[in-house]
């Protein structure tokens, strides 16, 4: 089914989320809602998963094993002929009993990102197969609010007051049957599996307490907390539930957008494909340490792949991703660090018509700084029909999906605070060679319908057999003035200029703000760069709004036909860029 599996992640991790007693301090999940019927076009979120693999166990006979390491002085030097005699030299001498007793066994390795990549490269050698052990009715059947009863023990939580960060997990049931394996890697490097225990959550009112399951039930997922906003209180920080999506935060941020470890045939004819991430490795941190390590294995019938998350908690969260992957066979379009996000409508869209909140969404606009420096940004929008756009470029330096609304005046919702939703931005770490940024906007009647898509696609085709490697930076924030460093669009509204039939004409207007925009008088020459694809363009107006300080750029657009109209738009000051790039794509 086509359904929004991961609107579900997002009601259900919040409604989780919530302590079992009192409110939570910091950031809070948005409400849980009932969750809809499928809209009518296809969705990028995640569908139902379906069962997991086999759990992957790692003896230590199959974790890597590092070539042995030759010793400090080589044999050959006279140091190390003095510092070991012969044996016979003198046998009664406790030292030549000593160097002749036999060496003590070497500890094993630790075990590390090598061992994920050993194990995804053998999993990928190996045809698909989904081996999901069956839930029991009593699980398998439960409704949306009967899951939603299944809390963890927050005092059961994994390294509770042993560290700064605590581990809570998700349970089997509803749609989330599939059996995600999670194990814990000590501070000696050594691998435990987290064993399921029902005494580790609350069944609530409505669910009653299954009995006789298996310590090898597994989990559906898991969230980890750190004292974000006080230092006696863990904080939701960074939550993997369902395929592989997952979701984190900064200091004051609430959920909103989400990213998934990999994007497989988004919006193409052959249909979605969703990886999962069947497996991970929580690495367990000294009392005191501020970063957290997990290892995770990805597997779909394309590819497999190993995961490497470094996680940086802070008023920006970083987290930085490492992944090889391994196809089992060609992939038509490979999305790389993709995000997902919702947009209902904003200034630029009649549906605010229809709802007293002047705005609803969890992102604005797509931004991205081209590998030759130019800042872009492409308001987002809610088509009447699937969108896909694609911004060619190469050596790219990030995107992201931007939240830049926020007040609360923005949006009069006193339950969502969609002003407090995390902006995404991804920073690729090393080149990332020829492709394109491609966003993906499906259209939707609910705000509870993820329908944004922005992810990386590269040039490079997958080969079966060859591993294809990258990294990048993600990092979650309310506002950073690198992410433009100038100037930046803040507003775009449209309106039909005549009723007349056949007059399809628009007045468009884009409010600047930032950067130096905010040391220039009104009586400066700032100009607007402005062009159209398929269209004309008449009395265009730059002025500075003395109320708020904005610069804005009025004109009118007469589309030449039916046919998207790509406009671009950027201010000047005796030639020198004074703001990103606005790129509007607008459909008559």
């Amino acid at each position: 089914m086509r359904a929004r599996q991961w609107l579900l992640s997002v009601l259900i991790a919040a409604a989780l989320s919530a302590p079992l007693a009192g409110p939570t301090a910091g950031a809070q999940s948005p409400p849980a809602a009932a969750p809809a019927a499928p809209p009518a076009q296809p969705v990028a979120a995640a569908r139902a998963p379906a069962p997991a693999p086999t759990p992957v166990k790692v003896p230590a006979a199959a974790r890597a094993t590092p070539p042995a390491k030759p010793p400090a002085v080589p044999p050959s030097t006279p140091a190390a002929a003095k510092s070991t005699p012969p044996a016979s030299a003198n046998p009664a001498s406790p030292a030549a009993a000593q160097a002749a007793a036999p060496a003590a066994p070497a500890a094993p390795p630790a075990f590390g990102f090598d061992d994920v990549q050993r194990l995804a490269q053998q999993r990928a050698a190996q045809p698909y197969a989904d081996h999901d052990p069956p839930l029991p009715d009593s699980l398998s059947h439960l409704s949306y609010d009967q899951y939603r009863d299944i809390r963890f023990v927050p005092d059961r939580a994994l390294w509770r007051n042993q560290a700064l960060f605590e581990v809570q997990f998700f349970h089997r049931g509803f749609t989330y049957r599939r059996r995600v394996n999670i194990n814990e890697v000590d501070t000696d490097g050594m691998v435990q599996p987290v064993r399921y225990d029902p005494a580790d959550f609350d069944f609530g009112k409505s669910v009653r307490r299954p009995r006789n399951l298996s310590r090898d039930l597994g989990f559906a997922g898991f969230r980890v907390h750190f004292p974000l906003q006080h230092p006696d209180y863990k904080d939701e920080l960074i939550v993997f539930l369902g395929a592989s999506y997952f979701r984190v935060l900064g200091r004051d941020q609430s959920y909103g957008a989400s990213a998934r470890g990999l994007a497989i045939n988004v919006a193409t004819t052959t249909g979605e494909e969703f990886p999962y991430f069947s497996d991970f490795w929580l690495v367990k941190p000294p009392p005191q340490q501020r970063t957290l390590t997990i290892y995770a294995l990805l597997d779909s019938p394309s590819l497999t792949g190993a995961y490497r998350f470094e996680v940086r908690p802070g008023g920006k969260t970083d987290v930085e991703v490492t992944a090889t992957l391994y196809p089992r066979k060609s992939v038509e379009k490979l999305g790389i660090a993709p995000l997902t996000s919702m947009y209902l409508y904003g200034g630029n869209n009649a549906l605010a018509n229809t709802d007293y909140r002047p705005e609803v969404h969890d992102s604005d606009g797509l931004l991205e700084q081209t590998g030759a420096g130019e800042w872009l940004w492409r308001p987002l929008g809610n088509p009447h029909m699937l969108r896909v756009s694609s911004f060619t470029d190469e050596h790219p330096h990030g995107f992201g999906l931007d939240q830049r609304d926020r007040a609360f005046n923005d949006y009069q919702d006193e339950e969502a605070h969609y002003q407090r939703r995390p902006s995404y931005w991804v920073s690729p770490l090393g080149d990332w060679g020829k492709g394109h940024v491609e966003l993906v906007e499906i259209p939707t009647g609910e705000e509870i319908h993820d329908n944004i898509v922005a992810s990386w696609v590269p040039d490079a085709h997958l080969t079966p057999g060859k591993p294809f490697s990258f990294s990048y930076l993600l990092s979650a924030y309310l506002y950073s003035p690198l992410w433009p460093p100038g100037g930046r669009a803040i507003a775009t509204r449209t309106a039909s200029i005549s009723n007349r039939s056949g007059d399809n004409s628009r007045r468009v207007l884009v409010d600047f703000w930032g950067g130096d925009l905010a040391l220039l008088e009104g009586s400066q020459p700032v100009l607007a760069q402005l062009s159209a694809h398929d269209a004309d363009i008449s009395n265009v107006t730059v002025q500075r709004l003395p109320e708020n300080g904005v610069w804005r750029v009025a004109f009118k657009l007469a589309p030449k036909g039916t046919q998207n109209v790509d406009l671009r738009c950027y201010l000047t000051l005796y030639g020198e860029a004074l703001t990103e790039t606005w790129t509007y794509l607008y459909t008559p």
